[in-house]
């Protein structure tokens, strides 16, 4: 189980670093095409664009997996915040379970998609990329929110005293994490 743990751990922190570069080539093509255009009144970064998409379609998907981890998705959450105990343990476990199918089904379309672009041979305009390239982190985001949201299923499943919303987030609705969160917040 030590394995898991560690290459759990990798998965974090290579999301953490895909998702921290993708946000910091979107500011930086951002302000750069604003400075060209103001500055030589012409955008002369013929690229801008398609890094830019590129850059918004990996934050975008590999952000799924990440915000699983770590309960931070959105959330509808009217009802649950005001049922028992025992009534948002199994909606957490049936959420979860029913997001994580929802995922996989669109991991496996999205897969054909880049299947299909593939076989196209499409290239992007500008770079000259293989569109492929493009839009195969769309089935690896969902494969990785899909794992994510069976995980926090399982958690769920196996631990009886609290609910997950994420496997690194404990709910804090129940009076005894209520203490816990204030705790936290005392230590920070």
């Amino acid at each position: 189980m030590k394995i898991f743990s560690i290459i759990d751990k990798v998965i974090m922190k290579l999301e953490e670093f895909i998702l921290s570069f993708a946000v910091i080539v979107i500011s930086v093509m951002t302000v750069s095409n604003v400075i060209a255009r103001e500055v030589f009144n012409s955008s002369f970064f013929s690229f801008n664009l398609e890094v830019s998409k590129f850059a918004i379609v990996i934050a975008t998907f590999m952000g799924i997996g990440y915000a699983a981890r770590k309960g931070r998705h959105i959330s509808m959450s009217a009802f649950y915040d005001f049922a028992s105990f025992k009534v948002r343990k199994i909606m957490m476990i049936c959420i979860n379970l029913i997001t994580a199918i929802i995922l996989l089904v669109l991991a496996y379309f999205s897969l054909d998609y880049v299947i299909s672009e593939y076989q196209t041979g499409a290239v992007t305009p500008s770079l000259q990329i293989p569109q492929y390239l493009m839009v195969i982190f769309i089935p690896i985001g969902f494969l990785m929110g899909g794992i994510q949201f069976l995980r926090n299923m399982w958690i769920n499943i196996r631990d009886k005293d609290n609910v997950y919303i994420g496997i690194d987030a404990v709910d804090y609705n129940d009076k005894k994490n209520e203490e816990i969160a204030q705790q936290d917040l005392n230590n920070v």
